[in-house]
This record gives C-alpha cells, sequence and structure tokens, in this order.
C-alpha cells in the first residue's frame, strides 16, 4: 500500500514584497520568489531535490512512495 508522505509550505509575505516559501519538515528548504505562485514552485522544486538526494544516499530508500505537499 503507498504511503504518503507530507510536506508542508508556510508561505509568507516580507516587508520588501517578496514571498518566501518554508517546507516544515525538512530544514534547509527556504526559497524566495517575487510571487506566491513562484516561492510555492520553487520549495515544491527543491524539496524534491533534497528528497531525491535522500533516496539516493540511501537514507529514506523505503520512505518515501507518495508526496504530497500542504499550505498554511
Amino acid at each position: 500500500m503507498p504511503k504518503n508522505t507530507n510536506f508542508t509550505v508556510e508561505i509568507e509575505r516580507e516587508t520588501d514584497g517578496r514571498w518566501i516559501a518554508d517546507v516544515q519538515e525538512l530544514p534547509g528548504v527556504m526559497v524566495y520568489g517575487k510571487t506566491r505562485k513562484e516561492a510555492l514552485a520553487k520549495a515544491e522544486a527543491l524539496a524534491l531535490r533534497v528528497v531525491a538526494d535522500q533516496l539516493e544516499a540511501g537514507e529514506k530508500a523505503s520512505e518515501f512512495t507518495s508526496v504530497v505537499f500542504s499550505l498554511v
């Protein structure tokens, strides 16, 4: 049975107008974007790169069957 791995993306607007997105379950996965949509896309892409690196290193081999992103 597939196991979902849920990542929570927190998005806020900075005082200078940029958007910041942070994936809470993956320390260091934080990005800026010109728009909310761009920040979300960049955060999801970086999170998937981190997951891919973990899989290649054998750190999380059986943990990731399905990845789900949720906004807060």
